[in-house]
């Protein structure tokens, strides 16, 4: 199993030097169409408490309800290194659906799941429309 050991936003950036690159640019689109979203090193749930363990760069705070009923701290966008690709998970809804299914097959990403997508690299991407999606996610998260 793939998993990222760092323990600081700068040691997850340097985790990868090949991809580095498209997690600054990332960085940089997030900058310019979502500002109110603050990046933060998400280090994940500890063992043994309901959620998540995944790290991941994070953009803005949210909180999703575990089985227990428990509220745990997640990222509006989270951005996730995986063995193969880059992962963005999104944790705004939209008509209580996922927010990213009208953008399925216009981002230029390798594979959409139910609310995250990914891309082997930023060059990859259809930067209007993931621009698009990112202020949408921002303005909707700022309500």
């Amino acid at each position: 199993m793939f998993r990222v050991t760092a323990d600081t936003l700068e040691a997850y950036l340097d985790f990868d030097p090949d991809r580095r690159p498209d997690l600054v640019k990332f960085h940089q689109l997030m900058r310019a169409t979502a500002p109110n979203l603050k990046r933060y090193f998400h280090r994940g749930t500890p063992a043994g408490e309901p959620g998540m363990r995944m790290k991941m760069i994070g953009y803005g705070r949210s909180h999703y309800p575990t089985k227990s009923g428990e509220l745990v701290e997640w990222p509006v966008i989270g951005l996730a290194l995986q063995k193969n690709y880059i992962s963005v998970y999104v944790s705004v809804r939209k008509a209580g659906k996922p927010i990213t299914q009208p953008y399925a097959g216009k981002l230029g990403e390798l594979r959409m799941g139910e609310n995250n997508f990914s891309f082997a690299r930023f060059a990859d991407l259809n930067i209007p429309a993931l621009s698009s999606l990112l202020a949408e996610v921002a303005a909707r998260a700022a309500r």
